[in-house]
C-alpha cells in the first residue's frame, strides 16, 4: 500500500515539476518548454523509453551517510555509466519512512541499457571506493526496492 502510494505521488511530482503552469501565450509557452527540457534531462532527447524507481530503506541514523553518498559520488558516476536521474524525495510522514528513506526515479533507452549501465556502475572501482568509505562507521542500506515502469500513452513523461 505504500509503495503504490510512493509511486503514484512520485510519478504525480515528477510529471508536475516539468509541466507546473499553463503558459498565457505562445512566448511564455516556449520559454516553459526550454526551462523544462533545461531542468529534466530525461525530456530533452525523447529516448528514454524505461524508469526505474528505487526505494532504499536505511540502517538507523543512515540516511544522511546515504544522501551525502550520492550527492559527493554516485550522482556523477550514474550519468558516467548513462543512468539518466529524474529526482530523489524522502518521505514528509516518520510513519512512512521520513528517518530512513529515500526514493529515486532514474531512466533509461531500453531495458537492456538499464542492464548495461547497471553492470558497468557495479564494476566500476570508483564506486567500490565511495561505497567502501562511506560505510566505514557502518552499512548504510537495509533494504532496496526497485520497478521498472513504462511511461502510459498520456503521461506528460515518456
Amino acid at each position: 500500500m505504500i509503495r503504490a502510494l510512493t509511486l503514484g505521488l512520485l510519478l504525480a511530482a515528477t510529471a508536475a515539476s516539468g509541466f507546473a503552469a499553463e503558459p498565457k501565450n505562445d512566448q511564455d509557452k516556449t520559454k516553459t518548454e526550454k526551462d523544462a527540457k533545461e531542468e529534466c534531462d530525461c525530456c530533452d532527447t525523447g529516448a528514454i523509453k524505461v524508469f526505474e524507481l528505487r526505494t532504499y530503506y536505511t540502517n538507523e541514523g543512515k540516511l544522511n551517510a546515504l544522501n551525502a553518498r550520492f550527492r559527493d559520488h554516485t550522482n556523477r558516476l550514474f550519468k558516467k555509466h548513462g543512468i539518466t536521474i529524474v529526482g530523489f524525495w524522502t518521505p514528509q510522514d516518520k510513519e512512512k519512512g521520513k528517518e530512513d528513506t529515500l526514493v529515486y526515479l532514474i531512466s533509461f533507452p531500453s531495458r537492456e541499457a538499464a542492464a548495461a549501465s547497471w553492470k558497468a556502475f557495479q564494476a566500476d572501482p570508483e564506486w567500490h571506493k565511495a561505497r567502501d568509505e562511506s560505510e566505514k562507521a557502518g552499512k548504510i542500506i537495509k533494504k532496496v526496492e526497485s520497478i521498472y515502469l513504462d511511461p502510459t500513452d498520456y503521461s506528460p513523461i515518456k
